[in-house]
């Protein structure tokens, strides 16, 4: 019996192995046999245009790593759903964990090859894709991801590259996955490895990325507008369905609702969905209380649409009438925020919209005396007015003077908590609009502008029937 027993687990072990090892031929290497469906996703060119560019920011004889994300617990043996490294997917397309990408400068020498770029992957495993799904590895990649050449990420070695060759690395790690891969892992020093001193930076491929993400192509305006009409949609069927006795994380179901029926994979930010006292918490994300009539609803939401989010903001009442306080509050916001907007041209310096709109704002303050100096604005608009927009939500940029086919948000608010000094009728009034802005050679573009914007619009769109929660 005990013989028969190890005889039965060792054939086990080998039929396991076998799948692990077992890999589709490569004729049946089609998106959809690797669980890739959608056909509007960007093209491995676009990809590919991206890593030539990274390579024209490299000085010579260097070499520049990019890691994925990695997956993230969330409790016990449960993920946190797997997102990847923006920077990563923008250089890859690539949605899996667990993989670098590496590009050299000058043509080098690796493994017979002779490479620019290097994408260290996981090579497939059938018995673990039973239980987390299908995945590209080495053929995969190299044929729909069009990267030059792929090797097996759990069977490399460091010294399979020669560093005597080698000048200058830059690494882009944000979750330390490169750490058991390249352990040479120092910001902007010099330092030895096998046998030979190299220099490292940590920081500079991050400015290369953010100068590159800042302008958008035609591939991606087409993504990013599809993941801003889908909240568009998500915030007029909001202002539709909203009545007195929902809860805040209603609000937010129906918003996310309809994303996911739009075909959007996520929200790209947790939902801000805060009413009364709760309009006043900048990233308020709880979402549980009972909203009544009386009460502003400040709803913070944006879809992600292939890695493209959206970031719109629209704060309307309850009930559908704005009591003639939150019309001060509110007029005054979409105020700065229209005069924000229009300064939004190229040449014009990046923190141009957050000086019209905190001077819009602390003239209006100080006439209704809730403010006496202008100094004391940052009481009651405490952020700044636009970020950059695109595979994050907060998308890196320079900070410098506005280009064309950049995006941004411009997002004035004005935030009165219970107790400040202040006419208490004042409390609990927190406003805020936000729209994102396409940057173009002429006026700027108002990408989420269909979404209603002043009290008379809000007001009457919230008395029209909803379109999906007819039934809510």
């Amino acid at each position: 019996m005990r013989y028969f027993t190890i005889y039965l687990f060792l054939f086990s072990f080998l039929n396991l192995t076998s799948q692990e090892n077992s890999i589709l031929p490569i004729s049946n290497l089609r998106p959809d046999t690797l669980g890739i469906y959608d056909t509007d996703l960007l093209p491995p060119i676009f990809h590919k245009e991206r890593r030539k560019l990274v390579r024209t920011f490299m000085p010579e004889n260097s070499m520049a790593i990019f890691c994925s994300a990695k997956n993230m617990l969330r409790a016990n043996d449960v993920d946190f759903e797997f997102h990847q490294d923006p920077n990563f997917y923008y250089l890859t397309g690539l949605n899996e964990p667990n993989s670098i990408l590496v590009l050299f400068k000058n043509p080098y020498l690796f493994d017979k090859d002779t490479i620019t770029e290097l994408l260290l992957i996981k090579e497939r495993n059938l018995n673990s894709e039973t239980w987390v799904g299908k995945k590209l590895g080495i053929k995969g990649s190299e044929l729909l991801l069009n990267v030059q050449r792929s090797y097996n990420i759990d069977n490399f070695k460091l010294d399979m590259f020669n560093f005597l060759e080698i000048d200058s690395l830059f690494i882009h790690d944000n979750f330390n996955m490169s750490e058991s891969v390249f352990p040479i892992h120092n910001d902007s020093v010099v330092v030895d490895t096998l046998g030979t001193k190299l220099k490292v930076n940590n920081t500079l491929i991050f400015n290369w990325l953010a100068e590159l993400r800042e302008i958008k192509t035609k591939e991606e305006m087409v993504l990013l507008r599809k993941a801003i009409s889908i909240t568009c949609d998500a915030q007029t069927e909001l202002m539709k369905v909203l009545k007195p006795g929902m809860k805040e994380f209603q609000a937010e179901a129906v918003v996310e609702a309809i994303f996911k029926l739009n075909g959007a994979e996520y929200p790209g930010y947790p939902s801000i969905v805060g009413a009364a006292e709760n309009s006043c918490i900048l990233h308020y994300t709880t979402n549980r209380k009972t909203m009544k009539g009386n009460h502003l609803l400040l709803s913070d939401v944006g879809a992600e649409y292939h890695g493209y989010t959206a970031d719109v903001t629209r704060t309307i009442p309850v009930d559908g009438k704005y009591s003639e306080e939150e019309k001060t509050i509110y007029n005054i916001v979409l105020e700065a925020q229209n005069k924000a907007i229009k300064e939004c041209k190229v040449g014009n310096p990046f923190y141009i919209t957050n000086t019209i709109a905190t001077t819009v704002v602390s003239q209006r303050l100080q006439e209704l005396g809730i403010i006496k100096s202008p100094h004391e604005i940052r009481r009651y608009f405490m952020h700044g007015t636009s970020h950059y927009l695109g595979l994050d939500v907060h998308d890196p940029g320079t900070g410098g003077d506005f280009q064309a086919n950049t995006v941004i948000t411009v997002e004035p608010g004005i935030y009165i908590k219970e107790g400040s000094p202040c006419d208490p009728k004042w409390w609990n009034i927190g406003v805020r609009i936000e729209d994102d802005i396409l940057i173009t050679e002429g006026e700027p573009e108002n990408l989420s502008g269909c979404v209603p914007r002043t009290i008379e619009e809000i007001e009457s769109t919230m008395k029209a029937k909803p379109i999906v929660f007819k039934n809510f």
